[in-house]
């Protein structure tokens, strides 16, 4: 294989590349064996197909083509390490000569990672809001609890924030109901905005047996971005009766014998979370300052990729919602353009970190073990629902190993960083990211 490469910017190039026609000989064995199995014709055992009558039947052409798509990707590897470029992305590769028994030309334009000047990161300076629990935080988490052990009552009153309703629903849009917009006997908290919107307001001062009318926007089905005309009726009001805070009620809820032994444990826990709380804020100003350090351009091709994922993200998690986009942006009132364009802006920012922190990993020498990549794969399992085996062989299928290989490097570069910076509290206080991992949380990672 011959190759040459051209730069045509900071975060593409050109390659054009010419194979031998002897180095795709083993490449015409493979497609001829996969069109063998593939066809079938008469006469001939599946897979037994002679080369000839798959030239005959099928063509040369199609052998040819089938070869070029298994070469090219092993012949752009090659060139990649030869080059010693360090790839971002797919490449648009265009196939400039294929002759049979001559040599194949292909061009191929990809992003690559451009050229990093890092900062010493013990440069690095930022600061954060001191850790603090105040009275109010452990009262908010112990009347949490207290809400847990509540129960309800029926009140021959209106309906105020804060209690439950049992309700029917019934939409229409000009007139015509909307097919699946009817339910009877639903269980709300009016002020929660679980439902629809408007509804919350239209139920406060409401009691049993009334019926009014409001008027939403819908988000899903044939009538997403309509305007509906919704009644509801009262069947029930209902208030929360909440147990006396004492050491009864310790008791009750937890392991503690008293109301101080709880509201202590609280404290404590309280302490934890906003501890690492503290860290992640922590981590995110050392990025912002590392990238704001970092004259790094973002490669488009990249950045489009990563778009076009988050949108499709986006859209498939509103379809498993019962929603689509269009509902969705009418709900926010705003157009596919405008949500492109910010999307655009965080895949940029997004990209811009990456290329930083791989760079970092390769300046701090950072490795990955495998006990690393093999608890990350379990996670990843886990979160999946599946076997950590059966997620591992999916990943190796689909040729993202390597992806879930570098998240796992580049969170150790991002540790290393925030190891190296200066990370101090609003109090001056240095932020101790041991403890932090004393307390089993990871909020040093990335």
């Amino acid at each position: 294989m011959n190759s040459t490469v051209e730069t045509l910017s900071a975060t593409r190039v050109r390659l054009a590349i010419e194979v031998p026609w002897a180095d795709l000989e083993p490449s015409l064995k493979k497609a001829y064996r996969a069109i063998a199995q593939q066809v079938s014709i008469p006469g001939f055992r599946r897979g037994k197909v002679p080369t000839a009558v798959i030239d005959q039947r099928v063509g040369r052409g199609a052998v040819l083509n089938e070869a070029v798509q298994e070469a090219i990707p092993q012949q752009l590897v090659a060139a990649y390490q030869e080059h010693d470029l360090k790839v971002l992305g797919r490449p648009d590769v265009e196939v400039t000569d294929l002759n049979d028994g001559e040599p194949l030309k292909f061009t191929a334009e990809v992003d690559v990672r451009p050229q990093v000047d890092l900062p010493d990161p013990a440069d690095l300076k930022v600061t954060v809001d001191a850790l603090e629990v105040t009275d109010a935080d452990v009262d908010e988490q112990v009347d949490g609890l207290r809400q847990r052990f509540a129960t309800l009552k029926g009140v021959e009153r209106s309906a105020v924030e804060g209690d439950y309703v049992q309700i029917d629903l019934s939409a229409a849009v000009d007139g015509k109901e909307v097919p699946g917009g009817s339910a009877e006997n639903i269980s709300h908290e009016v002020g929660s905005k679980q439902l629809l919107e408007g509804l919350d307001d239209a139920l406060v001062g409401m009691s049993a047996g009334d019926t009014a009318t409001f008027q939403t926007a819908l988000v899903g089905g044939e009538f997403a971005g309509r305007t509906a005309d919704v009644s509801v009726t009262v069947r029930t009001v209902k208030e929360k009766d909440l147990p006396a805070l004492d050491d009864e009620f310790a008791q009750l809820a937890s392991e503690f014998d008293t109301l101080d032994e709880l509201r202590a444990d609280s404290r404590e826990r309280l302490t934890r979370v906003k501890r690492v709380e503290q860290v992640y804020a922590a981590r995110d100003k050392v990025l912002e300052a590392l990238v704001a350090a970092t004259e790094v351009p973002a490669p488009e091709g990249v950045v489009r990729e990563e778009v076009e994922h988050r949108k499709q993200a986006m859209v498939d998690q509103l379809e498993r919602m019962g929603a689509n986009l269009t509902g969705y942006l009418a709900a926010e009132e705003k157009t596919e353009e405008q949500l492109d364009a910010e999307l655009h802006e965080a895949a940029v920012e997004a990209v811009k970190i990456q290329i930083i922190l791989d760079a970092l990993a390769e300046a701090e020498k950072v490795e990955v073990s495998d006990d690393e990549f093999g608890r990350e794969i379990v996670q990843r399992a886990q979160r999946a629902g599946m076997q950590p085996q059966q997620y591992y062989d999916q990943l190796a299928r689909s040729g993202t190993a390597g992806a879930v290989y570098g998240d796992v490097r580049r969170g150790k570069a991002l540790t290393t960083l925030m190891e190296k910076a200066t990370l101090t509290d609003s109090a001056g206080e240095v932020i101790d990211l041991a403890a932090v991992r004393a307390d089993g949380g990871d909020g040093a990672q990335g």
